[in-house]
């Protein structure tokens, strides 16, 4: 699934298409942290993300994954005890 990363610099819209999510953090975190742009976004093509909601939202369901083939039986919500 392609990603739309964008940003604004000096008032133009800079746009790039990644193929993956890594490739779109790496991109948005990439031009958030040379400090020259503002307004740094992912879009799935669904919903547009900050970078922190990206990444929140691309952990989330590894964690789950992760959680189910450690504990085959165990729910997502019996793991906090």
């Amino acid at each position: 699934m392609p990603f739309l990363v964008q940003a604004i610099i000096d008032d133009h819209t800079l746009a790039v298409t990644t193929e993956t999510a890594k490739q779109a953090s790496a991109k948005a975190v990439e031009w958030h942290v040379t400090g020259r742009f503002s307004n740094v976004s992912i879009s799935d093509g669904t919903k547009t993300y900050s970078i922190d909601a990206f990444s929140l939202a691309m952990a989330l369901p590894e964690i789950a994954n992760t959680i189910e083939v450690a504990e085959p039986g165990l729910r997502a919500n019996d793991a906090g005890g």
